[in-house]
């Protein structure tokens, strides 16, 4: 029996309607996100499937979707968001604010806690310390810098300090023991066992980094990745984002 060429069509067209339906939603992501992201999709596989993220700093990632990256969602930096929309890479009408995070200061497990309660605390830990890191690609870096200049030690640290790229690499050189502390979001410091969190920097040098997420208005799943930023910024997350130094709207009106 020969099989019309209307039918052969629709079995294939039911078929890659049915894959493209089944594919992961690919999710570019800021490492300030990472933890979070990390624990929120794993709780909510069922609804939004298996997506597939991507982590790096919002700079780079923003290189990347200018460049034509393909994607479906992606949650970085607020205000990389808004350049990416302004740019046409992202769906105005889809962005959400996520969460924000402060900076803090990180030691290897085990090792003495400086003070850094204060401004004059923190500048002379960091004028007696051997070694810093953090990224120089990170968003929290115009932050710290600007901090070093107001407490007036900006070419005094140049020295000592150690630029790598991302906060994952910022922390590995303190985990290992080659760098004495990193100063990077707190969000990055909090997940990993082999640091500890020495606090956020002193009231008068605290900055929030901003994070927010939007789809990709090219994506062929864009109901998809609207979905999983419902899931990202449903009120009932609060408590997971709080677990990992962040703080979302629900958080900071309590």
């Amino acid at each position: 029996m020969r099989i019309q060429p209307a039918i052969i069509f629709l079995f294939v067209l039911a078929f890659a309607l049915e894959a493209s339906a089944q594919a992961p939603v690919r999710v570019l992501a800021s490492n300030g996100v990472k933890a979070v992201l990390q624990e929120l999709l794993q709780k909510n596989e069922k609804s939004i499937g298996h997506p597939s993220v991507d982590i790096g700093t919002s700079s780079v990632v923003k290189q990347r979707i200018l460049a034509g990256e393909s994607f479906d969602v992606a949650i970085l930096t607020s205000e990389v968001i808004d350049d990416l929309i302004k740019a046409g890479k992202l769906a105005a009408g889809s962005r959400e604010d996520v969460a924000r995070v402060g900076i803090g200061v990180g030691v290897r497990r085990g090792t003495a806690k400086p003070d850094i309660k204060t401004p004059e605390a923190i500048k002379a830990t960091l004028l007696h310390a051997k070694s810093i890191t953090y990224a120089e690609d990170g968003a929290s870096r115009p932050h710290i810098e600007k901090m070093m200049e107001g407490l007036g030690i900006a070419s005094e640290m140049k020295a000592k300090t150690v630029l790598v790229q991302g906060a994952d690499n910022a922390n590995k050189a303190v985990t290992d023991g080659k760098v004495e502390m990193v100063i990077t979001l707190i969000s990055e410091i909090l997940p990993v066992s082999e640091l500890e969190l020495v606090g956020p920097l002193p009231r008068q040098f605290q900055s929030y980094v901003s994070f927010a997420a939007a789809v990709n208005p090219s994506s062929k799943n864009q109901d998809a990745g609207k979905a999983l930023i419902k899931v990202v910024t449903n009120p009932a997350a609060a408590p997971i984002y709080r677990a990992k130094g962040m703080e979302t709207k629900e958080i900071r009106a309590q």
